[in-house]
C-alpha cells in the first residue's frame, strides 16, 4: 500500500504541458494517489499484487482517514474562522457557500432522482462523490441499507477530484 502511494505522490509531482498554456500543470498530492490507487486496483490482480484487505482493517482505516481528515479540515480552518464571519464580508461568504453549495446539488439531486430514475442510495452517493464530502457519506452508509452510496462516491469521486485538480490550474493560468 505504501509503495502505491509513494508512486502516486510521484506520479502526481510530473508536470503536463497543454499548448496555449505558458506553465505546467501537475495532479499535486491529491490527483495522483487517487490515479494510482485506481491502477493498483485495476492491474494489481493480474500483477499478482495482494490487494485484498479484511472488513475490519478496512472500515479502520476509513474511520481513522476521515478523522485525519476532519482533524486537519478544523486545524486550518480554525485559526482565523472568527474574525472572518464575523466581518461585514464574512456574511456574504458564508451565504454564496451556502448558496453555491445547496441550489446545483438540490438540482442535480432531484434530476438524477426524477428524470433518470436512478435510486436514491445511488444518488447519495453520486453527490457526496462529487462535492468529495466523506462525512455525508458515511451518514448515507448509517441511513441507508446495502452498499449502493459508497459503490456511487468510488465512482464518482476520482473523476471529480480529478477535474477539480486539473480545471483549476487550467483557470488560473488561462485568467494570469
Amino acid at each position: 500500500m505504501f509503495i502505491g502511494i509513494v508512486l502516486g505522490v510521484a506520479l502526481g509531482s510530473i508536470p503536463f504541458r497543454f499548448p496555449g498554456i505558458s506553465s505546467a500543470v501537475c495532479l499535486g498530492l491529491a490527483g495522483g494517489p487517487i490515479i494510482m490507487g485506481i491502477l493498483v486496483g485495476t492491474f494489481g490482480p493480474r500483477l499478482r499484487l495482494i490487494t485484498y484487505t479484511t472488513t475490519s482493517a478496512n472500515l479502520m482505516l476509513r474511520a481513522i482517514g476521515l478523522a485525519l481528515y476532519l482533524a486537519c479540515l478544523g486545524i486550518d480552518s480554525g485559526a482565523h474562522f472568527f474574525e472572518t464571519v464575523f466581518r461585514s464580508e464574512g456574511v456574504l461568504w458564508i451565504a454564496l457557500g451556502a448558496f453555491l453549495t445547496i441550489v446545483p446539488t438540490i438540482i442535480l439531486g432531484l434530476f438524477a432522482l426524477k428524470v433518470l430514475k436512478i435510486d436514491y442510495g445511488t444518488v447519495c452517493g453520486m453527490l457526496c462523490g462529487s462535492m468529495a464530502n466523506p462525512m455525508a457519506l458515511d451518514y448515507a452508509n448509517t441511513t441507508l441499507p446495502g452498499d449502493r452510496p459508497s459503490i456511487a462516491y468510488a465512482t464518482v469521486y476520482p473523476l471529480s477530484m480529478f477535474a477539480r485538480v486539473i480545471l483549476v490550474q487550467v483557470v488560473i493560468l488561462l485568467l494570469l
